[in-house]
């Protein structure tokens, strides 16, 4: 019987989703990455799931493509890779970060390539301490892709984003840290613990906020402060006007813990 490459489970108003081919250390091939794309969609569908926990099996979070499935065919120039990561790898970015929810990742091991800069579209990145970042694209004559040359840049800085991607270099989690590419580190036999139960915490927040929170800070990649201004005014007044707002000023005149619904 075929194991599932894609293990997902909806508990406490979380969708948790794990990567599962730990023998080939979570590589992508096409059918898995097509399963997430579908797990992904039906998470955006379902409003009863208002937070993401995203993982590895295995000691590997996820170690890029399957290059078994990629390997050159007819010589230099015959492979389309371009088709490939418009098929496999972008619309995997784009659901992730499009998605209302927020999205947590729990790095467990090794994070290369496509796996790698997965993560980093993710909202909040934590890494155990033995898990490792590689844009290892450059050590088979490829160029960084899923998001890694929008994001590099913009989390960690063009000095830090070039020396990254053109070398190729091995990252420690603690270095990921200190470059303001992950959130935090922690034990592995943390990781679970914090990972898990930081996204089921916001699955109890005012997740329609959160949503807003999320389009704003993708918007801010290319507005005008100007711009920017008028956006956040614009949502501040969706905000204003949901559920969510009406119960966590209620509660804070009632000195209770507030009760929110997602709306």
């Amino acid at each position: 019987m075929a194991v599932a490459s894609i293990l997902y489970e909806a508990r406490q108003g979380v969708a948790r989703i794990t990567l599962n081919r730990p023998d080939v250390l979570n590589s992508f091939d096409t059918a898995m990455s097509l399963s997430l794309q579908q797990i992904l969609a039906e998470v955006a569908r379902d409003t009863t799931l208002r937070a993401v926990y995203l993982t590895g099996a295995g000691r590997a979070f996820c170690a890029g493509q399957d290059l078994a499935e990629a390997a050159p065919s007819g010589g230099p120039g015959v492979q389309d890779f371009g088709a490939h990561v418009r098929k496999l790898y972008n619309p995997l970015v784009l659901a992730l970060r499009r998605l209302p929810k927020p999205v947590i990742c729990g790095v467990n091991g090794v994070a290369a390539g496509a796996g790698a800069n997965l993560a980093l579209a993710c909202d909040i990145v934590i890494a155990a301490e033995e898990a490792a970042f590689l844009q290892a694209f450059v050590k088979i004559g490829l160029v960084p892709d899923t998001g890694g040359t929008w994001f590099l840049p913009r989390l960690a800085g063009s000095a830090q984003a070039a020396a990254l991607a053109l070398l190729g270099e091995k990252l420690s989690a603690a270095r990921a840290l200190e470059l303001g590419l992950i959130y935090k580190v922690c034990p592995a036999g943390e990781l679970e613990a914090i990972g898990y139960g930081l996204a089921t915490q916001l699955a109890t927040q005012p997740t329609y906020g959160l949503a807003l929170i999320k389009e704003l800070l993708n918007a801010s990649a290319h507005n005008s402060l100007e711009q920017q201004l008028e956006l956040e005014a614009e949502y501040q007044a969706l905000a204003g006007r949901s559920e969510d707002y009406a119960e966590g000023v209620r509660a804070f005149l009632e000195k209770r813990k507030p009760s929110f619904v997602g709306k």
